[in-house]
């Protein structure tokens, strides 16, 4: 990530959290559609706060995307709390897929190109952490054998060097 896209990212959040409703609905609404797994990692769950949790995540990994000190240990705790869900590291690109799907909806004709790759790029360093940590949890837990660590290449990829 570099500070351009943060600001991208940080100027279009407020038009996105003012449809938080119509984001999160529109998020799980296309999860559901495109991974066929997903609906049975919410079948208990009270959708209403979940979707509450969701726009709440996003608020704090837009707050403190300069802020790697902070933004790195609590994307890695969501990640270990999701291995206690079912999450598998497949479910990362289904997410990512229906996250921008749904941020390009709300937005609408303000989705621009830079809009769409600033947020795929913080949804890929958010998603390598979450993995990372997943298979740590997984490995803590003696299952996850066939799992692999992102890279510190990975990491970087992701924008984690720009983020130092």
């Amino acid at each position: 990530m570099n500070s351009d896209q943060i600001t991208l990212i940080r100027e279009s959040w407020p038009a996105v959290s003012a449809k938080a409703d119509a984001l999160t609905a529109t998020f799980y609404a296309r999860l559901f559609e495109i991974d066929a797994g997903a609906p049975r990692l919410f079948a208990h769950v009270d959708m209403a706060a979940q979707r509450k949790k969701l726009a709440q995540s996003l608020a704090v990994v837009v707050a403190a995307l300069d802020d790697p000190d902070s933004l790195l240990p609590a994307i890695s705790a969501l990640g270990k709390r999701h291995t206690h869900y079912g999450v598998e590291q497949h479910h990362f690109d289904a997410v990512g897929e229906a996250l921008l799907t749904a941020i390009g909806t709300t937005l609408g004709a303000d989705y621009t190109q830079e809009i769409h790759d600033a947020w795929a790029d913080a949804y890929a360093l958010v998603a390598a952490v979450m993995k990372r940590a997943l298979v740590r949890a997984e490995a803590a837990q003696g299952g996850g054998a066939g799992a692999t660590l992102p890279t510190a290449a990975t990491l970087e990829k992701a924008g984690r060097a720009d983020m130092q």
